[in-house]
């Protein structure tokens, strides 16, 4: 790469930032694939784990620079490996974070996952192990913290970005976390990765999620948690 291309290699903050970094970066990555393959991921990974903003810049560039499949499939990789190192970042020094910057949906956050995950009915579920059907339930309503944590994630409900922090303060099992992670973020991925395409004709930001996109995920979101709805009411 010649001395003259790396002033532009930066984090896009601007949707300008990011035409130019596209213009510069579309003859390498057909010449050199594999390394803006690696240096893609690292950055955006990197960003996750620090709670760096702009990774919607980056979820842009993808699509610009890989297409759609090849475009969604990067970014959701890299952006569940970034929340995971987030989680588990979090677990170990996450805690007075959260308290301090986000109390109010902290407590909102433990309120909900308490009550979907049922962690009572867990607490006696070891002392009535011999009750097949109890421990059906139990197993059932556990599901439903799942369900909970894929509407979060399909819809603008919570920050994503404080899901990653929030989620093993209040006790989300990473297993629950990831499958979340990996599949809430492919509608809004997609949504994302698709503007890449076209991103001359990307005014800003704001433009990327009308009333439709946003009424769609939230439908996805409704329908992921309708099993738990219903369990619930029964």
């Amino acid at each position: 790469m010649p001395a003259s291309d790396y002033s532009f290699l930066k984090l896009p903050r601007t949707l300008e930032d990011l035409q130019i970094l596209r213009d510069h970066l579309e003859t390498y990555t057909s010449d050199y694939t594999a390394q803006v393959l690696v240096g893609y991921c690292m950055v955006y990974i990197f960003m996750q784990t620090f709670m760096i903003p702009g990774t919607v810049f980056m979820s842009l560039l993808a699509g610009a620079l890989f297409g759609v499949f090849k475009g969604v499939a990067l970014v959701v990789f890299t952006a569940t490996a970034g929340a995971s190192s987030c989680y588990f970042l979090s677990k170990l020094i996450g805690r007075p974070l959260v308290f301090s910057l986000w109390p109010d949906k902290l407590s909102f956050f433990q309120e909900q996952v308490n009550l979907n995950s049922c962690l009572t009915c867990v607490y006696f579920a070891g002392k009535m192990s011999e009750n097949g059907f109890f421990n059906s339930q139990v197993a059932r309503r556990r599901g439903g913290l799942l369900n909970y944590m894929l509407f979060l994630r399909l819809t603008p409900t919570l920050p994503n970005t404080f899901i990653n922090v929030a989620s093993p303060i209040v006790d989300v099992p990473y297993h629950i976390f990831f499958l979340a992670t990996l599949i809430g973020l492919v509608p809004a991925a997609y949504v994302t990765v698709k503007a890449g395409i076209a991103l001359g004709e990307l005014q800003s930001i704001e433009d990327l999620y009308d009333f439709n996109s946003i009424a769609t995920l939230f439908l996805i979101g409704i329908v992921s948690i309708t099993p738990t709805l219903i369990s619930k009411s029964k």
